[in-house]
């Protein structure tokens, strides 16, 4: 049996952990009025895909069953579960690029301990995957929003009492970034 694609697995728990419906039914009466009602993109998944997702969900503990008096069976995420949907969240994340700046830089500075050296890794490459500049080993700069953005990496990587965010209007030298960035 072929193993699903990670594309498949990834839109299956996105949509679980957005909180789209998917149940299991015993009858066929019940599994057909699920599927009718079924949103687009579930539909977009071939059934026998589906199934084994769901079968590799459950044998990875991402997934559980809850079985309803009506004999419906649904699918929920489990905390492990949550937490891969949170990975691939951040893995998408990009940082919107507006028509025009607003004349603010975006300085991410953290100054994170040894115990926590993959997290402070991991900030440092998911800045540089959102086109932030290096401009010291712990501070990293962007002329667009997205403090949103910090709080979630900050809050992802459980590593907010180490992170400081600070908006400012011009420091030293920006011409240079300013000229990177093509914000002339």
């Amino acid at each position: 049996m072929m193993p699903a694609s990670k594309l498949t697995k990834e839109k299956v728990l996105l949509l679980l952990s957005a909180g789209v419906a998917l149940s299991l039914s015993r009858t066929p009466k019940q599994y057909f009025k699920i599927v009718k009602n079924f949103p687009k993109e579930w539909r977009n998944i071939e059934m026998k895909r589906l199934y084994r997702v769901v079968r590799e969900f459950y044998n990875d503990r991402l997934i559980d069953y809850e079985e309803s008096e009506d004999g419906i069976v649904k699918i929920i995420l489990t905390k492990e579960g949550i937490k891969k949907t949170i990975k691939f969240k951040l893995d998408e994340m990009k940082i919107k690029i507006p028509p025009k700046w607003d004349g603010f830089w975006r300085i991410v500075i953290f100054d994170i301990p040894e115990g926590f050296k993959k997290a402070r890794e991991a900030l440092r490459k998911k800045l540089k995957d959102l086109d932030f500049i290096k401009l010291q080993e712990s501070v990293f700069v962007l002329p667009y929003e997205c403090e949103d953005e910090i709080d979630f990496i900050v809050e992802v990587f459980q590593i907010r009492p180490f992170v400081r965010f600070i908006k400012a209007k011009s420091f030293t030298n920006e011409e240079q970034l300013k000229i990177k960035f093509g914000l002339f």
